[in-house]
């Protein structure tokens, strides 16, 4: 079971990549289905550049907040951005890479997290304008 250190650090992730209107937010609490982490998430960026933005949101929110990050892959090309803070692993698309690799039906018997609010209603909100384009 996720600590609630763990929970509060994923949500904070949540919070910090709608800050940078990332889209298709799904936050999965994987702990019982792999020992690299107890949260993933994913999110989607409409560019490269937007996912490097929402990868450096992240991560100086975070720092600031004392949580280090442990390893960055992917940032300089801007295609899909891992992010490593022990406990919870972010995943940052560019949207066709997103797709390709669908990441969610791989971890598909992983429950996805009810986000609280008001980031629901933001993820929400974003979802339907990213399909309005």
């Amino acid at each position: 079971m996720p600590t609630a250190e763990a929970r509060e650090t994923a949500l904070l992730c949540v919070r910090f990549a709608l800050e940078k209107k990332a889209y298709d937010v799904v936050l999965l609490e994987v702990d019982e289905f792999t020992s690299l982490a107890d949260y993933f998430l994913l999110c989607t960026g409409r560019s490269d550049t937007q996912v490097q933005a929402i990868a450096q949101g992240i991560e100086e929110n975070l720092k600031h907040l004392g949580i280090r990050l442990l390893a960055l892959e992917g940032y300089s090309r801007g295609q899909w951005v891992l992010m490593d803070f022990g406990d919870v692993v972010v995943h940052i698309f560019y949207e066709p890479v997103r797709e390709f690799y669908d990441l969610e039906r791989l971890w598909s018997q992983a429950p996805r997290v009810t986000l609280p609010e008001p980031y629901r209603t933001q993820a929400r909100e974003l979802r339907l304008a990213g399909a309005v384009r």
